[in-house]
């Protein structure tokens, strides 16, 4: 199946052009300047504010210009993740697309069809001569991905619609209608370098091919987090030998299950063959552990060449007993919804940083603010007993559930009619803006759907193709449908 005939073409046309412009979190301009000139050449109302959101505005086609303005919402930058073999620049390169059966990926890279797919569709809507609509704005904001600073910079009065649709969902056939705030944890160690030892023997142990996925979507899904498996590993042997770590790193993006981690260690040379039969022993049990979740998982130690400096030991017990110890995952299911996570927490990521630091980032989320703190404060607690500087961040505040939503009505009876079947209607443990928005407009009536994307934020992020057909019949009837 070709790209080009893919439908709706309107909307896959227009997709396939986001894909040609780099838009990493925090380096949005060049899709800012898309958009722009899509608003110039479109002939549609068009601004930006001082954080780098754009609204554009179309006014209602013919006889339709009583009916409520619907605001159609996505977010316009993207996680950045590649395969460690993938060469390929976010800042410049286009993501390569391909289909595959009825799904469509990138070669080694995130999609990014979380959130352009919903640009796109919204693109799709403004650019049409043919669809019905009441007054529209079309909301894109930045920066969704490292911290909703788009949503939280956006000022009362930008946008004016009573409806939203946030189209920045991953399963077809669902209407979601809450979701989890959020809050990001790190914690800073401080170490002095001592020398190795003479007679070392210097090795790197690497955990690689996790699946990893989106922290909030995907932390309930049995899947192995690099970090803790890595330092697991590290923790035994550390007990076992006179032990030195030289480097450790893992994980990316907070919002991201990692998928790697490495380290660069040392022991006496007499445990040389010791420490491989180790390895062994250990990778069969996390293989037998995980093999359902991660049955590409990859573990390789290989002899290194000597760096001769490492973290002082007091630093390194104190470090890896503090990774081992703190929560990672579920921590609590909904009492209210069956089936939804309600707190968690996920180690995102380990950096040895600038002179003597190491930085551990961690995100929490929950549907309930004072679990979302008791969270954060247990990792806190746990990284300051290891004598670590914490830093809780703010976090973003969820969103309440309206079942009484007349959106949320116009969409379930929108779907029944278009398929035959009701859609579930849900909340969500990911953090979506729709909190951040009713912050500043709380009369917005809201609700979040789209088509089928899995694997998001890594490189196995794929999208379904036949779910987008019906992801715009859907959006397109709602439009009709809003009094």
């Amino acid at each position: 199946m070709e790209k080009t005939t893919l439908k709706p073409q309107e909307v896959f046309s227009i997709f396939e052009a986001v894909c040609q412009v780099p838009r990493p979190s925090k380096k949005e301009e060049k899709m800012i300047e898309y958009l722009k000139e899509f608003g110039k050449k479109h002939a549609l109302e068009t601004k930006v504010d001082a954080a780098g959101n754009v609204l554009l505005k179309k006014a209602a086609t013919p006889g339709m210009e009583n009916k409520k303005t619907v605001v159609l919402q996505a977010h316009i930058d993207m996680v950045c993740e590649k395969n460690k073999e993938v060469e390929h620049d976010f800042l410049i390169d286009p993501i390569e697309t391909y289909v595959d059966g009825e799904w469509l990926r990138a070669r080694g890279t995130t999609l990014g069809a979380d959130n352009g797919i919903g640009v796109a569709a919204a693109l799709a809507v403004l650019a049409s001569d043919t669809i019905e609509h009441g007054p529209l704005e079309a909301l894109f904001t930045v920066d969704e991905e490292t911290g909703l600073t788009g949503a939280f910079a956006l000022e009362a009065g930008f946008m004016s619609g009573q409806y939203l649709l946030n189209l920045d969902s991953e399963d077809e056939g669902e209407i979601f209608i809450g979701c989890s705030g959020g809050c990001r944890t790190s914690a800073e160690f401080t170490y002095y370098s001592v020398e190795v030892p003479q007679g070392y023997f210097y090795f790197t142990v690497e955990v690689s091919g996790l699946t990893g996925g989106h922290s909030g979507d995907d932390i309930n899904k049995g899947r192995a987090n690099a970090n803790k498996l890595l330092n697991r590993f590290l923790y035994q042997a550390a007990r076992k030998y006179n032990f030195y770590l030289c480097e450790l790193e893992g994980g990316n993006l907070h919002n991201a299950i990692p998928r790697e981690a490495r380290a660069l260690c040392a022991i006496p040379m007499a445990d040389k063959e010791n420490i491989r039969i180790d390895m062994n022993l250990f990778a069969a049990e996390v293989e037998a552990e995980y093999s359902v979740t991660e049955p590409n998982i990859r573990w390789v130690l290989q002899s290194a060449d000597a760096v001769r400096l490492a973290i002082d030991p007091e630093t390194t017990r104190r470090l890896l007993m503090a990774v081992h110890a703190v929560p990672n995952g579920v921590y609590a299911m909904s009492q209210d919804m069956p089936g939804l996570v309600e707190t968690s927490s996920n180690l995102a990521s380990i950096k040895m940083i600038g002179e003597n630091r190491i930085l551990i980032g961690s995100s929490q989320r929950s549907s309930i603010l004072s679990s979302r703190k008791d969270m954060a404060e247990t990792i806190q607690s746990a990284f300051e007993l290891a004598g670590a500087t914490v830093d809780v961040g703010d976090g973003y505040p969820g969103w309440k559930p309206n079942p009484n939503s007349a959106l949320l009505k116009i969409a379930v009876d929108s779907y029944k009619r278009l398929y035959g079947v009701e859609p579930k209607v849900k909340a969500i443990h990911a953090g979506l803006e729709c909190g951040l928005f009713l912050e500043k407009y709380p009369w917005l009536d809201m609700i979040s759907f789209g088509p089928t994307l899995r694997g998001v934020h890594s490189p196995d992020e794929r999208m379904h193709i036949p779910s987008v057909e019906r992801f715009w019949n859907h959006l397109l009837d709602i439009l009709k449908q809003v009094d």
